[in-house]
């Protein structure tokens, strides 16, 4: 029997040290299925942020280096400056990139910088104790909030997508979910166009994806999956925000 489903060769056979029914794991494979498909392993330097996926190197089978807290599209414009012919790509969670890395985020999509961002968003600081994230929904309690995000006092959720979708340096802006197979495979086709738009120099893309984080949530993985398809996708809608499917 042919076998039509196999470990991705860009993704280590590690143990996880993510929570049972966190999101990133699927990111992390959808991101190796697709270096695998367009065949850029070799020349793919990824940047692994501050947050639960700070060590996505320990994952990932190719060049990944470090960034300070919310400098990864800092740090990708550099390592894309000067190596030009390399394929660069960062990953951030919505603290990284929505909270502390807000100016480097809106600075590198508006100067056009020909990179691939992939934003996981969760709607929680994960990796220091769950905490009200930019991305938080209204109502959303957290540790920091523990009535419930006021809009009053902590203002309304950052729309990542929609805010870079009117710079005119960004070529490609889309907002996928994982929280089920067929959300996945729009997810997939998303990252895949986002780095084949770098391929051919066309400019600055970024993929948000809303992934469950059931530790901070307070539920289990399947009733996280089901709240971010039933309530998160209402205050961050999936689509094409710009640029073509």
């Amino acid at each position: 029997m042919d076998k039509i489903f196999k470990k991705p060769e860009s993704i280590r056979d590690v143990g996880t040290h993510y929570c049972p029914g966190c999101g990133h794991g699927i990111v992390h494979r959808i991101i190796c299925e697709v270096v695998d498909e367009l065949d850029i392993r070799e020349n793919l330097i990824g940047i692994a942020p501050v947050g639960c996926a700070v060590i996505a190197y320990d994952y990932w089978d190719f060049d990944v280096t470090e960034a300070a807290h919310g400098r990864v599209p800092a740090v990708a414009t550099g390592i894309k400056r000067v190596r030009p012919d390399k394929i660069v790509f960062g990953y951030q969670g919505d603290g990284d990139l929505a909270a502390i890395g807000t100016a480097e985020i809106i600075h590198a999509a508006n100067r056009g910088e020909n990179i691939t961002i992939i934003f996981v968003n969760n709607t929680v600081y994960g990796m220091t104790g769950g905490q009200m994230a930019p991305t938080t929904l209204l109502k959303q309690k957290t540790a920091t909030t523990p009535s419930g995000r006021e809009q009053k006092t902590h203002g309304f959720p950052l729309k990542v997508c929609e805010l870079l979708s009117v710079l005119p340096g960004v070529v490609h802006s889309e907002r996928v979910s994982v929280h089920n197979p067929q959300n996945v495979l729009k997810a997939k086709k998303a990252i895949k166009k986002a780095f084949e738009n770098q391929i051919k120099n066309l400019g600055f893309s970024i993929v948000e994806v809303l992934s469950p984080c059931p530790t901070y949530l307070g539920l289990t993985p399947q009733d996280a999956v089901k709240w971010v398809g039933e309530e998160m996708a209402k205050e961050y809608p999936i689509g094409i925000y710009k640029g073509a499917a």
